[in-house]
């Protein structure tokens, strides 16, 4: 069976669940799908003891009020169908083939991860991953964290931890102390999130905000005991019972590379000004075209919702909002980049892709990504190179090698049920 949509949103995070709304408003059939149970992406996961956020709430509350909009939930894309079609998954329903007359591609960012000695420890989370857990209700009181790498995601992970009962213990940050002083005196520009910083850190009290460091090595015997952190000169060794590291998000372009769709030179999904790709009749919106934050990503969602849908509207407010915050993401940007201690391998023994116990210096030698992933395996694990290969890319300059279909596992029932429709770019 195939269902066809005017407009199919892909992800429900901030960007998508505006751009849904903005179609459905304009009078477009739309689907909206998204890999979780629950809508709200990343930034506003629900969980026990975490209910929906006001701006969730408000977004639901509006989706609720149009009969035209259609929520698939706990839904994958296992690939691409010609023309202008998709092959899903569904936790209710199996595979079944949707059919759009416009896309509109929220999926978010990734989490990038860095190999260091230890790292394959249990106890060992992306930032966000401590996150993701927390609020699915994973306990953390009373355990003793070091949280590290780079970016805002750091002080979110902080004060998930904390409300959660968990110990803080450091947050270790690779970019200079210069570059987050200065990243902190320009939210004067922004009140509100100069408030948030403020509230989420509580003045970083009762814990170490280290700049300049990088995590060197974690230590335990079946699990994390123990960190040694990297500052400037000398090291510190912690005692502690988990560790949080992430070096900010990358986009997620999954889908728009299967697609098509032009990738810009920051990694991004390339738009135009209405959120408009490369390809006739798709559309991008969010962390997907570039890591912004949610403020961005919504009114960039809208953007695309009424593109999609032919709206007339005056969009100038929008297109204002919108340049406002691509400058706070630049700040943001230029405060965090990687610095060289971050881009810099570490030692040939550490593993690379720990799906495959693969590491540094096995793939060093290899002149791209296909040519490790050939004579190693790296990155043909469970994680598809997901983390290993932007770690790679980072490393050794590698371009990200194009995915291929199906883009997760999949039941032989989803596969059968494309039929005989052709995948994408056959």
């Amino acid at each position: 069976m195939t269902r066809h949509f005017d407009v199919i949103v892909v992800g429900a995070g901030p960007a998508g669940l505006n751009a849904a709304l903005a179609a459905a408003r304009e009078g477009a059939a739309v689907a909206l799908l998204d890999d979780n149970p629950r809508a709200g992406g990343q930034i506003w996961r629900q969980g026990p003891g975490y209910p929906r956020q006001a701006p969730l709430q408000k977004l639901l509350d509006g989706l609720n009020r149009q009969s035209n909009i259609t929520c698939f939930p706990s839904t994958r894309v296992v690939a691409p169908l010609a023309p202008r079609g998709l092959l899903v998954e569904s936790a209710e329903q199996g595979g079944v083939c949707m059919t759009y007359g416009r896309l509109i591609l929220a999926t978010g960012a990734r989490e990038r991860l860095l190999p260091f000695a230890g790292w394959t420890l249990p106890g060992v989370t992306g930032a966000g991953a401590l996150q993701a857990l927390i609020k699915g209700g994973m306990p953390v009181r009373g355990e003793r964290v070091v949280i590290a790498g780079s970016g805002p995601l750091l002080i979110a992970a902080l004060a998930t931890a904390r409300s959660a009962g968990a110990r803080v213990l450091a947050v270790v940050e690779q970019a200079s102390a210069f570059d987050v002083a200065r990243f902190g005196a320009s939210l004067v520009r922004e009140p509100a999130k100069l408030r948030q910083a403020v509230s989420m850190t509580r003045g970083f009290a009762g814990l170490h905000y280290w700049t300049g460091s990088m995590l060197q090595a974690a230590h335990g015997q079946g699990r994390v005991q123990g960190v040694t952190i990297r500052r400037r000169r000398h090291s510190v060794t912690l005692e502690c019972d988990r560790i949080a590291c992430g070096f900010g998000l990358v986009p997620n372009v999954t889908l728009a590379q299967a697609l098509g769709c032009a990738i810009d030179e920051a990694g991004g999904i390339a738009v135009d000004a209405a959120q408009h790709t490369s390809l006739d009749g798709v559309f991008a919106a969010g962390e997907c075209t570039g890591v912004g934050g949610a403020e961005l990503a919504a009114v960039e969602g809208e953007l695309a919702g009424l593109a999609a849908s032919g709206a007339t509207l005056e969009r100038s407010g929008l297109h204002a909002q919108r340049g406002r915050w691509l400058r706070f993401a630049r700040r943001v940007e230029r405060a965090f980049a990687l610095q060289p201690a971050a881009r810099t391998p570490p030692a040939d023994d550490t593993l690379l892709c720990r799906c495959e116990d693969v590491s540094i210096g096995e793939v060093r030698m290899f002149p791209n990504w296909r040519g490790a992933k050939l004579h190693t395996r790296c990155g043909m694990g469970a994680c598809q190179g997901k983390v290993c290969g932007l770690a790679a890319s980072l490393y050794f300059g590698w371009p990200a090698a194009t995915p291929r279909p199906p883009f997760s596992p999949a039941q032989i029932g989803t596969l059968i049920a494309a039929g005989a429709q052709p995948s994408h770019g056959q």
